[in-house]
């Protein structure tokens, strides 16, 4: 038996503070990419199924009751209660929360004290360059308001992560914009923006990933399936080569989160470049039930101590829940397979779980 007793979360939101009715319930269940069809429910997915099997014993129902039944018994228990059931009852010991998504989300204080766990923050660096650029009134004092502001995250935070590829796609300039180019960008965007007015321009960016790869913290990437209107071509990880190239060397880990569908992508990378990781959340959580073939995928390319577990949930605690069984699920049956057929010893099968479920994250993120 392969046992995973910790569980770092190393990419994870808050969960919502409010009651959830049906559609809510489903609009987040399908993490952002649209609506069911008429007359079809999102609960007819894996990761519906999933959350059917894994969720509810830990409100006290029996595994794949329906959903309106699943939903009334969460409300009776009261949002605050069933969160705290779901979160402990994943097994995940330590969180690291990325805070860069609005909505009423619980923080990392909140999730480790509903969660009976530890918790981080990660930053979100497009949501930090719009909140200096709210406050900052012209170019020189945004730029230099923004390096500041990076620079006092990383005292704090565990690492800073990126949605560059959703805002504009993963095939930007590797190297980092000269000082004229990055002034230009910033009064173009400066001067047609509103208040919270969000952050596209490649070349700021761009800026952005080099002032947090001079910070030494870990850089998120965010790739691979997203939100509903994205181009998903636009962010396989392979587009990451050359800038994984221009910053070998320099001390920051980059992580590259999600991947799926180009999970093997992001395996080949992490093989590559000493700096790079490859996150396993999305990958497992969408495929459900066909996870441990996925992982297998992974396993293929990715060295053993550069793979991550992670949940990637947001906003409902049933799938940090699915995150985490699916993880122990998939691991368990893949390594256990090459034990029993006499390519892996069992001490080794051990260690290597050992290492994707907890310690390489606690490495990478110099946690305790």
């Amino acid at each position: 038996m392969i046992e995973t007793p910790s569980l770092v979360d190393q990419y994870c939101h808050g969960v919502l503070r409010t009651e959830l009715g049906l559609g809510t319930f489903e609009a987040h269940l399908a993490g952002g990419e649209g609506r069911p069809a008429a007359g079809t429910t999102f609960f007819d997915t894996q990761t519906g199924f999933a959350v059917r099997r894994w969720c509810p014993p830990l409100l006290g129902l029996e595994p794949h009751c329906p959903p309106a039944r699943y939903l009334a018994r969460r409300r009776e228990l009261g949002v605050l209660e069933s969160g705290r059931r779901l979160l402990r009852g994943s097994g995940i010991t330590t969180y690291l929360v990325d805070t860069g998504l609005p909505g009423d989300l619980t923080g990392p204080g909140e999730m480790a004290s509903a969660g009976g766990a530890d918790a981080h923050e990660i930053v979100r660096l497009e949501l930090l360059a719009e909140q200096v650029a709210d406050t900052s009134g012209t170019v020189d004092s945004f730029l230099a308001n923004l390096a500041e502001s990076v620079h006092a995250a990383a005292a704090d935070a565990v690492a800073f992560t990126s949605v560059a590829g959703v805002r504009h796609g993963l095939a930007l300039a590797p190297e980092p914009p000269g000082p004229g180019e990055v002034r230009g960008a910033a009064a173009r965007w400066l001067t047609g923006r509103r208040v919270g007015g969000t952050l596209s321009d490649p070349v700021l960016l761009r800026h952005l990933l080099w002032i947090a790869v001079a910070s030494g913290r870990p850089l998120q990437l965010h790739a691979g399936l997203g939100e509903g209107d994205l181009r998903i071509d636009r962010t396989d990880p392979v587009l990451l080569t050359d800038f994984a190239r221009a910053t070998a060397g320099l001390g920051t880990d980059l992580v590259l989160l999600h991947g799926y569908p180009y999970h093997r992508h992001a395996a080949h990378l992490s093989g590559v470049f000493p700096h790079v990781y490859a996150d396993l959340g999305a990958a497992l959580v969408r495929t459900g039930a066909r996870a441990s073939a996925v992982l297998s995928e992974i396993l293929e390319l990715a060295p053993f101590g550069k793979l991550l577990f992670s949940s990637g949930a947001h906003g409902l605690p049933e799938l940090h829940v699915v995150g985490a069984r699916l993880f122990r699920e998939a691991l368990a049956r893949v390594l256990g397979t090459w034990v029993a057929e006499g390519a892996w010893s069992l001490a080794d099968a051990q260690r290597v779980a050992g290492l994707i479920a907890a310690e390489n994250a606690r490495r990478v993120y110099g946690l305790e």
